[in-house]
């Protein structure tokens, strides 16, 4: 089975709305692990629109496993090796997106990425890139010494029929690439009950980060029962 993170960012989007300290994310992050998410992923962006800094320290106090998303930033950096996560996932942001629009150009940005990942490894903490899948992509990724890619399935969920296919065979292509250069092969964004089971079927993937799927059905059935659903799926 695929080991699942659990991202929380949208329960604290709620959150966020009133200001009132409800729902409590450590609250959630429990909830999730009971329910058998495998870690815990958040985003703490640089504007702030959900997660907080002591987000970051109180859920780590309750996570076994916290994956920190975050831009490549020294203030980012700053914060990850204060609050010791056991990755940090490298993205790209932009301030006028929704959610994160595509993968982290690391051909164009391998002078400015190289010493910050630097820092994050020499902490003790891995590093992963969120990638589209290119090889050009995955091969700056491993000179750059990532410990782990995760693939970006936002464009694939997008998709139906044909155009669907053609984006799986593109993943599982950049996934059986990264497992050849020694780089272990995660895969997130957009992922839901209805479009999950062909990128869980890709060998070499270990692990889902899925979020906003999970919260939005949470409304319905609950959060551990959201967590249970998605869990028997990914074999």
């Amino acid at each position: 089975m695929k080991r699942l993170g659990v991202n929380i960012d949208h329960v604290a989007t709620l959150r966020q709305q009133r200001k009132e300290g409800m729902p409590n994310l450590v609250d959630a992050a429990k909830m999730a692990l009971k329910a058998g998410a495998d870690g815990i992923t958040i985003h703490l962006r640089e504007d702030r629109r959900h997660i907080q800094d002591q987000d970051v320290f109180d859920i780590r106090s309750v996570a076994p496993y916290l994956n920190l998303e975050m831009a490549s930033t020294d203030e980012m950096v700053g914060i990850a090796l204060k609050a010791q996560p056991n990755a940090c996932c490298l993205v790209p942001e932009k301030r006028e997106e929704l959610t994160t629009e595509g993968g982290l150009n690391v051909v164009q940005h391998v002078d400015s990425l190289k010493p910050r990942i630097q820092k994050i490894k020499e902490a003790g903490i891995k590093v992963s890139l969120f990638l589209d899948p290119s090889t050009a992509q995955l091969e700056a990724a491993a000179q750059l010494g990532a410990d782990i890619v995760e693939l970006h399935t936002g464009h694939y969920a997008q998709l139906s029929g044909t155009d669907r296919d053609k984006e799986l065979y593109e993943i599982i292509k950049a996934a059986d690439t990264a497992h050849q250069l020694g780089l272990t092969v995660h895969a997130g964004h957009g992922l839901d009950l209805s479009n999950v089971k062909d990128i869980a079927a890709i060998p070499v993937i270990e692990e889902l980060n899925i979020g906003f799927s999970l919260v939005s059905r949470a409304l319905f059935v609950g959060l551990e029962t959201a967590i249970q659903e998605m869990k028997v799926l990914l074999v």
